[in-house]
């Protein structure tokens, strides 16, 4: 293995397989019988946009879909007739393609996220580079059956210039081309790119799925598993961020400073803002902070249905929640303090504010809340 090979991709979660890895999709029937749909009823459209909440398998569908479409032959009629219209998108793992893609090398694929810079740093953005490698791929002779299929993961993640660049490849694809375009906020996205795509939705997955899917990765579970589901809110991928960052453990020491207020036991959430601070600590800071917007949004959606979320994603989380947010009023002002406390965070993260400060300036405001 190269040192490239070693750096952490943009397109996978940590703790979690590769998509092109993962061999079945759970909980996403609709979208794919909405796909084949199109493909055995020759509507198949050159771009798609899949869309749908992070970390609840769309990018396992985009693989899925690439395997498919580079490994199902076109019909031809043949001497015995139309072969029947394939119901799965599933592929053998046998199948050559199979093993291309798993081993990255099929020529009628090309996968885009964002890369590293000369620094080997990953870079914040899709640059327009990354983009124009494709005139490349295109130029390349076709694969058998000239198909060739691009996955962008994530489409959000690219900079105008770069944008611009995938629109005039939709504006005029290559033949026999399909753009697999992955968007977790599709508002991001230039509304031409949009308009010239058809969209796939995925929606979050049932505690049924979830633990299927989270089986399939390798993560057993152990104990009540009710905790991670609330926090999860049907993502794979963030269940798969809570476990192994001690998700679980700092939203059970959370509620209990919100237990604490309006008085507010100052010692604990100091303790907690300096983990979050630590060196090297960005990406619990991001955790701790994404916590924080689940509670505020729990605590107005409490006020706003005289009834704390089930099941508890903490204990003793339902009476801290039904006592700071006892009705619609309370659950108006949690509403007005989400829609600005931890953005303001993480802009002053950006800025190089100090991140315990951060923390401790979000408490504050949440302590200002539950004492009005």
């Amino acid at each position: 293995m190269s040192d490239a090979d070693s750096l952490p991709r943009a397109d996978q979660a940590p703790g979690a397989p590769h998509p092109r890895e993962t061999p079945r999709l759970f909980g996403q029937d609709a979208a794919e019988r909405d796909f084949l749909s199109a493909y055995t009823s020759d509507r198949m459209h050159h771009g798609w946009l899949i869309t749908g909440p992070q970390g609840v398998g769309k990018a396992t569908l985009a693989w899925r879909i690439a395997r498919f479409l580079l490994a199902t032959p076109d019909d031809d009629g043949g001497l015995f007739g139309a072969p029947p219209p394939p119901t799965s998108l599933a592929i053998d793992p046998d199948h050559p393609v199979s093993h291309r893609i798993q081993a990255l090398a099929e020529p009628g694929l090309a996968a885009i996220s964002r890369s590293y810079n000369d620094r080997e740093k990953l870079r914040d953005q899709i640059v327009v580079d990354d983009v124009r490698a494709l005139n490349r791929f295109f130029g390349l002779s076709a694969t058998d059956g000239g198909r060739r299929v691009v996955i962008v993961d994530a489409a959000d993640d690219m900079n105008t210039s770069a944008a611009n660049a995938l629109l005039k490849m939709l504006e005029e694809p290559p033949a026999r081309t399909t753009l697999l375009l992955i968007s977790h906020q599709p508002s991001r996205l230039l509304p031409t790119i949009r308009s010239r795509c058809r969209t796939l939705r995925l929606g979050p997955l049932d505690a049924g799925d979830m633990q299927a899917a989270l089986t399939q990765a390798g993560i057993e579970l152990a104990g009540n598993t009710e905790h991670l589901n609330a926090l999860a809110q049907g993502s794979v991928g963030h269940a798969v961020r809570l476990l192994s960052m001690g998700g679980l453990e700092i939203y059970s020491e959370w509620v209990q400073i919100l237990a604490s207020m309006p008085r507010l036991d100052r010692g604990r959430a100091l303790k907690l803002a300096e983990a979050a601070a630590q060196t090297g600590a960005k990406a619990k800071f991001e955790l701790l902070l994404t916590l924080i917007e689940t509670s505020l949004a729990r605590l107005a959606r409490t006020g706003a249905t005289g009834q704390a979320p089930m099941p508890e994603a903490a204990p003793q989380e339902g009476e801290t929640l039904l006592r700071l947010s006892p009705n619609p009023h309370k659950a108006r002002a949690w509403a007005d303090l989400a829609a600005t406390a931890t953005s303001r965070a993480r802009h002053g993260q950006s800025v190089n504010l100090d991140p315990a400060a951060l923390v401790l300036d979000t408490v504050f405001k949440m302590q200002e809340t539950a004492s009005r």
